[in-house]
């Protein structure tokens, strides 16, 4: 049972964690001092970029502060790598989702927790670009990362399924790299073609919403244009909010019920962004 003690889970892709932790300027605080600031209970990170040794090095102060980390690493050198920061140590850890494609490329992990709440499991994900649709002139490249994302919403479709039926709750949170409506997507119009934005990847998403897991975000949020949580580095996309809204977290039905409020921590300034990404978080009871 668990008691109204709240918990705030927080994913965020850091686009690198030793470049994230590096403060470049007095107006770039990084993630160290975000994270000691922001009073949240659980970080789920995306492109962590790094082994495992070099990972520690960098978030030293903030395991020295107490903090756990649970990582997996990629078996191409600098590439992706997800992980959960808990204020408690996990009781179980779980890498990938038994694919033999897809879990030793450092893209999933699930932590069971015991937090003051209850128990509950929570999951970083980094679900893969793609590439646009196939056409006559398109790159063996971009076909094939075409089609390995559409082999990874299969693999990891099933996966979620099986995950969705437990009782005790659970929530996935990460870079999912698709946007699944019109409300997500700034230029909406403008990106018909892109990955990210495919009719497949959108109805895929729709799919996991039907058969039990929600978008706790977009449910507080029903009609909101984002709150996104990506943008571009490039021209005036910060400045002018022309992102994305990729990064969310989907709870099943026991995790869900306890949705309290959900928002993006966005940078006040453009020089003050350490990651393209902002941190999502979600507050249950």
């Amino acid at each position: 049972m668990w008691r109204t003690v709240p918990t705030a889970i927080t994913t965020v892709n850091v686009n690198g964690v030793r470049a994230a932790t590096k403060v470049r300027s007095e107006n770039n605080a990084g993630f160290v001092p975000w994270l000691r600031s922001a009073g949240t209970d659980i970080v789920l990170l995306q492109e962590i970029r790094a082994n495992e040794e070099q990972a520690r090095e960098v978030l030293e102060p903030l395991l020295d502060d107490g903090w756990h980390l649970s990582m997996t690493e990629s078996v191409v050198k600098g590439h992706a790598g997800v992980g959960v920061l808990s204020k408690v140590e996990p009781t179980a850890v779980r890498v990938g989702f038994s694919s033999d494609e897809f879990d030793s490329t450092g893209r999933y992990l699930e932590a069971d927790l015991d937090i003051e709440g209850g128990a509950v499991t929570v999951a970083s994900l980094y679900l893969p670009k793609g590439a646009a649709a196939p056409t006559a002139g398109s790159s063996e490249k971009d076909a094939e990362k075409f089609a390995e994302k559409k082999r990874f919403l299969d693999a990891f479709g099933a996966h979620l399924a099986s995950l969705a039926r437990k009782r005790r709750p659970v929530v996935v949170g990460g870079d999912w790299n698709i946007a699944h409506s019109e409300h997500d997507i700034k230029n909406w119009k403008g990106n018909l073609r892109s990955p990210g934005f495919l009719p497949h990847e959108r109805e895929w998403v729709g799919g996991l919403l039907e058969s039990g897991w929600s978008d706790v975000m977009r449910e507080l949020h029903p009609d909101a244009d984002g709150p996104y949580s990506w943008w571009s580095w490039r021209g005036k996309a910060f400045d002018n909010d022309s992102g994305w809204r990729i990064d969310y977290h989907l709870a099943n039905k026991a995790m869900a019920a306890r949705t309290v409020k959900a928002f993006v921590d966005r940078a006040d300034t453009y020089d003050r962004r350490w990651s393209d990404h902002a941190p999502v978080t979600v507050v249950f009871e």
